[in-house]
């Protein structure tokens, strides 16, 4: 059973030889590869060797064009930095000045060289799998972005303070968003991530009210190319999974800090996730990591993937990773005990 089909059965509640890994590699997978971040950032063609060996030595099932949230950011016009081997930085918002947004214009994906990146790595990752791993596109939520273009801090008090004004940069943000979504589909995504990190740091209401809509917008859009949708926000979102769900996604992450076994037993959707990426699958040994996979997938149900909670750190034992795979193995061939 190769990873698309896998993937595909295992969304439907069919029997698999072993449930999917969907871990999100970026910094991990650079360092692997011997690479330094600032390429694996800005050369598609170590992006996709470096996802390539996530599938080749961890068994992940998916490669996946996610890298970092500035992509659009940079396109839309912001300065960028990127470090030799660090985090990309954005020192000094592009909408520090709100009267800014007069000027702002939704980017074309094929003509902003970092969107373009992606764009290439879609379409090179698309001829490397050949139809057997899932290919995922990734944007970012209208919300996150407004927070890389105005600054995190700066956006949490326009929402209070200047909300038509938010609601008019994510208009904009949403139509780039959307435009990204459907390029990486044309591109040869299977399916899209969508990271909206920032809404776990507001309250249903405004989650319902700045998040949601634009989500479902994107999703709509995915969708109707014929495409799948996943949904990624870090940290604690119990408060928000009915409306996560409500979002149209066809898989969502949960991280660590959400009762993984009572988001199933309440809602019953395809859930991701969602192992702890630091005590377990970084400081944690062999034994438990697979304590903790096992764990997850007896709570999980039929159409849980594997995962964890978040982005693998950086500095987790490669044996760790392995540890995730063998029990994934072990679980598909009922020698778990389930």
């Amino acid at each position: 059973m190769d990873s698309y089909e896998r993937m595909t059965r295992r969304l439907r509640g069919e029997d698999v030889d072993r449930p999917p890994n969907f871990d999100i590699f970026m910094t991990f997978a650079a360092h692997h590869i011997g690479q330094p971040l600032s390429r694996y950032y800005l050369d598609h063609r170590v992006l996709v060797d470096a996802n390539v060996a996530m599938v080749d030595d961890f068994d992940a099932d998916i490669l996946q064009a996610i890298s970092d949230p500035y992509r659009e950011t940079a396109d839309f016009g912001a300065t960028i930095e990127f470090p030799a081997d660090g985090l990309p930085l954005c020192k000094r918002p592009l909408l520090e000045d709100p009267a800014a947004l007069r000027t702002l214009h939704a980017p074309a994906p094929s003509a902003g060289a970092r969107m373009l990146d992606r764009l290439e790595a879609v379409t090179l990752m698309r001829e490397k799998a050949g139809g057997r791993i899932p290919v995922m596109g990734w944007v970012e939520g209208a919300l996150a972005e407004a927070g890389d273009l105005r600054g995190t801090s700066n956006l949490l008090l326009d929402l209070v303070d200047r909300t038509e004004w938010v609601e008019e940069l994510l208009e904009v943000c949403v139509e780039a968003g959307i435009a990204f979504a459907r390029a990486q589909v044309e591109a040869g995504a299977d399916l899209v991530g969508l990271g909206d990190a920032i809404a776990s740091q507001v309250s249903p209401a405004m989650y319902r009210t700045f998040a949601l809509p634009y989500e479902r917008r994107i999703f709509d859009a995915v969708h109707a190319m014929g495409s799948l949708t996943r949904l990624h926000i870090c940290g604690n979102t119990t408060k928000l999974l009915p409306d996560m769900i409500a979002s149209g996604a066809d898989i969502i992450d949960l991280d660590w800090m959400v009762d993984w076994g009572s988001a199933h037993e309440r809602f019953g959707g395809v859930f991701c996730g969602n192992v702890d990426p630091v005590a377990v699958m970084m400081q944690g040994g062999p034994g438990t990591v697979r304590d903790g996979v096992l764990a997850c997938l007896r709570a999980g149900g039929a159409r849980s993937f594997s995962g964890a909670g978040c982005e693998i750190p950086e500095g987790t034992p490669p044996e760790n990773l392995r540890a995730q795979a063998e029990a994934l193995r072990e679980w598909g061939s009922g020698a778990s005990g389930r």
